[in-house]
């Protein structure tokens, strides 16, 4: 449930309220907004009845929370959550685009890369120091070299970097290099790696697996927000259908569905769903339309080289052609680019 305060409640009213909801066991998470305080509180409903909280002074009202996921629900913080990550607000006016290789192979490859998504207004380097991979015997990232390539390309650049964690005993590792830790959809339901990330002071990007539906996405949101990290990002990059043509179906109804539901920022991967670059610039045209607040693609010096994902990465030319559409869309939205 979640227990709306009064505009006019006192500190002292606040903490009463606290008090007795712990004493009889709840969880608490407080959120202090500009015009209300909102405690959301986690425990047996049964013990309402017998607690008689809006008698107590200060509360306007007790709202139950339906939805199995209580913290990333909307109706427990009713505006959006913009997450800050350095000097970037993701979640607010401005899109943001995450773009660069799917794995670091070298550091000339990684600074002109770099260098492109800077010099094209990107503000978030991508890059896979650990690579998770379908087959074995495929390339499975330089690990923690290319999480120093990843800070060396930052230090040079200025673009902060997102790269993907793949197992608990590898997460403080790369929290010590990366800005944005990513969960990848393999990864979505690996509850002992949203467990461990949850204790990371660190933006975390949440990848929805192939088969998840939308409540199973939020849920795995949950388990890193009732475990203290509120910073996260939401990712749909497609999901496993019928059809065949393309690598997945890119959903981007889940967009405004999940906009809907929860107040967490959501981007979009339209590189690994539909995993053919000629695709890639119009669905992340048709996601920002649909209200994505940034996105996140692959772009490769020379895609016909790349170790992996070379037919999904755009080339530097159509990345550029890329951002300058994506500026006039973003524009028709009411939304800006850096």
């Amino acid at each position: 449930m979640i227990v709306v305060m009064s505009h006019r409640a006192s500190d002292g009213e606040i903490e009463a309220v606290l008090v007795r909801l712990e004493r009889v066991g709840f969880q608490i998470h407080l959120s202090r907004g500009v015009e209300r305080t909102i405690i959301g509180a986690i425990g047996d409903r049964n013990i309402l009845g017998d607690i008689s909280l809006e008698s107590m002074p200060g509360v306007e009202k007790v709202v139950p929370i339906l939805q199995p996921y209580k913290l990333a629900s909307r109706t427990f913080q009713e505006e959006n959550t913009v997450v800050r990550v350095g000097d970037l607000e993701i979640g607010g006016d401005t899109i943001h685009v995450m773009a660069g290789p799917c794995a670091v192979e070298s550091r000339e490859q990684l600074m002109q890369a770099a260098r492109l998504v800077r010099d094209a207004g990107g503000t978030i380097l991508r890059g896979g120091a650990f690579k998770p991979r379908t087959s074995p015997y495929s390339f499975q990232g330089l690990e923690e070299e290319g999480l120093k390539l990843l800070a060396e390309a930052r230090e040079e650049t200025g673009l902060l970097i997102v790269t993907e964690v793949m197992d608990v005993r590898t997460v403080p590792m790369v929290a010590q290099y990366a800005d944005i830790l990513q969960i990848g959809a393999r990864n979505m339901q690996n509850f002992f790696l949203l467990r461990e990330v949850a204790k990371i002071d660190k933006p975390v990007v949440l990848k929805r697996a192939p088969s998840g539906t939308i409540e199973e996405w939020l849920m795995a949101a949950e388990y890193i927000m009732s475990g203290g990290n509120y910073n996260v990002i939401l990712c749909e990059r497609g999901i496993r259908s019928f059809e065949n043509y393309t690598r997945n179906t890119l959903d981007l109804t889940a967009v405004p569905v999940v906009k809907h539901l929860s107040h967490l920022p959501v981007i979009v991967d339209p590189s690994h769903a539909i995993g053919m670059w000629r695709f890639v610039s119009p669905m992340a045209g048709a996601a920002v339309a649909a209200g994505a607040d940034g996105l996140i693609v692959e772009m490769h010096p020379n895609p016909s080289e790349a170790l992996c994902d070379g037919p999904q990465s755009l080339t530097p030319e159509n990345f550029k052609a890329m951002m300058a559409n994506l500026k006039n869309i973003a524009g028709v939205m009411g939304r800006k680019m850096p």
